[in-house]
């Protein structure tokens, strides 16, 4: 397609819109017609370009009175417009857009600022016992970071003296060049983004307005912690070179193995081996609770091995909530191994007294395969 057209055409706008009407145009249809929305589409893609050529010749109030008075012969053959080239006055346009279009996947959302970055966020990882993710504790712990300088205050300039502004980014901290019709910024590599120099560095921390120190600090776990549980402490992470604001410090949490309790959730699982009188005739067990209480877990007569028996409320705490989980309570019938001579002679009484209707599932198994041995050798 010949996009050989008027500026103002290319824009959509009247040739007296002014600035902000010809940026809100701008901004409009370089999204419309970005690449990246139209991908392998050649003519949204030259489209593009000559709205970008025509905007970068009509936001200069100079290249446009030239544009105004000869047309696109003015940029040409030397003409008094000279080359569509930005300048460092230029910053924020293309920008913007990759920024309208783009969102955060251009430098977390927002426009960058200048200075040195955000210190660096740490983690620590701790392990606590189950009985302390359940009533909640304090812990004290010990890491070592870069720390703020006190000598400098974290400024990085030697006490009693300052930084001056850096002179190849005019204080910006960043740095254009065009490319095409795309104008580049990079970090400014003389000041590293600070958009200042430091003339006469600190001697504790050598300009960096930071060194490495020990701290101690308290971490309060609340109930109902578990596995993999974060917790942040903010602006206790790595502090930012030459005053820039800390980091922060994320603690993770890891649970020591219980000598009783496997956990889910809110949900405490345990295994009890009962014997086989107490699950022909019933009775009870006594679970101690995290809680502190002894919770009297009721065995009905019958129960069988690999029955789950739950007790409402004798769980884990809801984290940052109300109410707590169950306790539950696996039953494994255990078949004795060691008996008296008087303990044998009951048990042969008993099974010549059995008449099947005791073990229900034995009986109707053992039924079964009657029944196919019958059919087999028939």
């Amino acid at each position: 397609m010949s996009l050989d057209i008027d500026y103002y055409e290319l824009l959509e706008v009247e040739r007296n819109a002014d600035d902000k009407t010809l940026k809100s145009a701008y901004r409009k249809l370089a999204m419309q017609y970005h690449p990246d929305k139209n991908p392998g589409c050649s003519d949204s893609e030259a489209r593009f370009k000559a709205i970008n050529e025509a905007y970068d010749c009509l936001k200069d109030p100079q290249k446009r009175a030239a544009y105004d008075r000869f047309g696109k012969a003015a940029f040409q053959n030397g003409g008094p417009g000279g080359g569509f080239g930005g300048n460092a006055s230029d910053f924020g346009d293309i920008g913007d857009i990759f920024e309208s279009i783009f969102g955060s996947a251009f430098g977390g959302g927002g426009r960058q600022q200048r200075g040195p970055a955000r210190g660096a966020d740490l983690r620590y990882d701790m392990e606590i016992k189950l009985e302390d993710a359940f009533t909640g504790v304090t812990r004290e712990i010990q890491v070592d970071v870069a720390a703020r300088c006190e000598a400098c205050d974290g400024s990085g300039a030697k006490p009693g003296t300052s930084t001056h502004r850096c002179s190849t980014c005019a204080g910006h901290g960043k740095v254009r060049a065009q490319q095409g019709f795309f104008m580049v910024e990079r970090t400014c590599p003389t000041c590293q983004g600070a958009g200042e120099v430091i003339a006469d560095p600190c001697n504790t921390c050598h300009g960096e307005g930071r060194v490495d120190r020990r701290k101690t600090l308290t971490v309060t776990i609340p109930p109902g912690v578990d596995e993999g549980t974060r917790i942040r402490l903010s602006g206790e992470g790595e502090s930012g070179a030459r005053g820039a604001a800390p980091g922060d410090l994320y603690i993770f949490l890891h649970m020591a193995r219980h000598k009783v309790f496997e956990r889910e959730g809110t949900t405490l699982f345990t295994r009890a081996p009962i014997s086989f009188t107490t699950a022909a005739l019933g009775g009870s067990i006594p679970i101690p609770g995290l809680d502190g209480k002894k919770h009297e877990i009721a065995i009905p007569a019958g129960i069988q091995s690999g029955k789950q028996l739950r007790q409402r409320g004798a769980g884990m705490p809801v984290l940052n909530g109300r109410g707590t989980g169950d306790l539950v309570v696996q039953i494994d019938v255990e078949t004795p191994t060691k008996l008296t001579a008087r303990q044998k002679e009951l048990l042969c009484e008993f099974r010549e007294t059995e008449t099947g209707e005791e073990c229900p599932a034995s009986h109707g198994f053992f039924g079964r395969i009657r029944e196919m041995w019958d059919d087999l050798t028939d």
